[in-house]
């Protein structure tokens, strides 16, 4: 167990390498969580990631494209549930890079056009999913 701890904690300590843009991992099959759970009058999202397409720039059309899918997910997932953006109270914004939030502060109010912004939270993360450049996870009211 020693080893394998020592092997984990030197592939998490490595420093990344600049790499050229290479299509992002397939999601699994089957993931080990829920995309949505409901308690005690709220609905609880799991965090969604968005991806940069292949050959796009991560810091520019790329990014948005990011912000789309993760915000597009989040829209289905409240869609399935009876709920929309306006029913959103809470979102938390994880960021691979922070230099990106001015980015998505452009990119995410318009999905509550006409509806209240709900509370929000957002900081930089090492090593987001897949590769990802951000991940949103929220928590809607349930009607």
């Amino acid at each position: 167990m020693k080893t394998a701890m020592t092997a984990l904690l030197l592939f998490t300590a490595a420093p990344a390498l600049a790499q050229p843009a290479a299509a992002p991992p397939p999601m699994p099959a089957q993931l080990p969580f829920s995309p949505a759970v409901p308690a005690g009058g709220l609905l609880f999202l799991s965090g969604q990631i968005g991806q940069v397409p292949e050959g796009m720039d991560r810091h520019t059309d790329g990014f948005d494209a990011a912000v789309k899918g993760a915000m597009d997910a989040i829209g289905a997932i409240l869609t399935s549930n009876g709920l929309d953006y306006g029913d959103v109270v809470k979102c938390t914004v994880m960021l691979a890079d922070m230099t990106d939030w001015p980015r998505f502060n452009a990119a995410y109010p318009p999905y509550f056009k006409g509806k209240r912004l709900p509370a929000r939270s957002a900081f930089g993360a090492n090593g987001l999913a897949l590769g990802a450049p951000l991940e949103v996870e929220c928590i809607a009211a349930l009607r």
